[in-house]
């Protein structure tokens, strides 16, 4: 019988850049020592392979081809097939094998080429995955990675931010990180966790974004925790993902008018960080929540409804909510600039608010 073909673009078709190289994925960091978003997830894979014997790799072309966007570029010379394992192309069946294998003491990591392919194991996500222990009490170290969002051009299959889908389905944690610091820390707290995390990773930031990144093989940060990533006075922005980069972007813009914006990056989209979110509305008394999830009953109307809830005595104004339309993700790049919230949407709304 003859094999199917994975006609799914790969990474050149959708950004540029020449992946790195080197023996080992710290051998990729900049000649500074810096380490890009992409770098930093292939550092916390690579350290706790290293660590930890159970853990293993499974997914579409993650062996010998390295990845769709190379983050597991030379792990299969590192560790060999049987702890990077090559799958067809069936993403409930990537689902199911990694169900089992945890359930039987093994913490294996999935790839999904893009975070949109989910959808195909959504039964044995949301049915199996997430219920798994609240029946049997077995614990499920199992981290599905997928590369997700829009702003490169990949039209309607290839750019969705399936967060609200599986948020839902109770039983598993869902991280976005904006940063390549976090986005070590926070995969390596995945990988440790005996429960199932959802681990989504912007493909916009893989070679956009570079900082100092901790070399500490227990480098850890905390699933749940949120990041005031710029202080302010007048209005919170609340965001996560790639969302973070134009919250601040457009920060800097209205600093120079006058107005003092927090940036508050959740990270952890599940659970949420509820407490350093209410409290940046008690500072600032204005809230805009800023997401690229869709806006009908999407992570921003979660997040703007329990502002209402439990912080509506420090509400000088409305919550806001900035997300894009429920309509697909267009192919045009114009069509995709409209739909997607950008730094001069950003800066309008929170002018508007704060004139409230």
């Amino acid at each position: 019988m003859a094999q199917s073909q994975d006609t799914r673009p790969k990474e050149q078709d959708v950004e540029t850049g020449a992946a790195g190289h080197g023996a080992e994925p710290r051998g990729k960091r900049t000649e500074d020592g810096q380490a890009t978003y992409l770098v930093a997830i292939a550092e916390a894979l690579w350290e706790e392979m290293e660590r930890d014997e159970r853990v293993y790799l499974l997914g579409e072309d993650i062996g010998v081809y390295g990845g769709a966007f190379k983050v597991t570029e030379g792990f299969y010379d590192r560790f060999g097939a049987d702890r990077v394992m090559d799958t067809p192309i069936a993403e409930e069946t990537i689902v199911g094998m990694a169900i089992g294998s945890a359930m039987e003491g093994f913490r294996p990591v999935a790839e999904f080429q893009y975070a949109d392919f989910m959808t195909s194991g959504f039964d044995e996500i949301s049915t199996a995955l997430a219920r798994v222990h609240y029946r049997s009490g077995v614990p499920l170290p199992v981290v599905l990675r997928g590369p997700s969002g829009g702003m490169v051009r990949a039209s309607s299959f290839h750019s969705i931010n399936p967060e609200p889908w599986f948020a839902y389905s109770g039983g598993i944690k869902i991280v976005c990180p904006a940063f390549p610091g976090d986005a070590k820390g926070l995969l390596k707290s995945a990988i440790r966790d005996d429960n199932p995390v959802m681990y989504l990773e912007h493909k916009w930031i893989y070679r956009r974004v570079r900082e100092q990144v901790s070399e500490d093989p227990d480098f850890l940060v905390p699933i749940g925790s949120a990041n005031v990533r710029r202080e302010g006075d007048d209005v919170s922005i609340i965001t996560y993902g790639a969302m973070v980069h134009r919250a601040l972007e457009a920060a800097q813009t209205l600093e120079g008018e006058g107005i003092s914006v927090e940036v508050v990056d959740l990270r952890t989209v599940v659970p949420m960080d509820e407490e350093t979110v209410l409290r940046s509305i008690e500072k600032t008394a204005r809230a805009v929540v800023l997401s690229e999830s869709y806006r009908f009953v999407g992570i921003a109307a979660e997040v703007a409804s329990t502002i209402a809830e439990k912080a509506f005595e420090h509400l000088d104004a409305p919550v806001v909510r900035l997300a894009p339309p429920n309509v697909p993700i267009p192919f045009s790049p114009t069509l995709e600039d409209a739909f997607l919230p950008g730094v001069d949407d950003i800066v309008a709304t929170v002018k508007n608010l704060s004139a409230w």
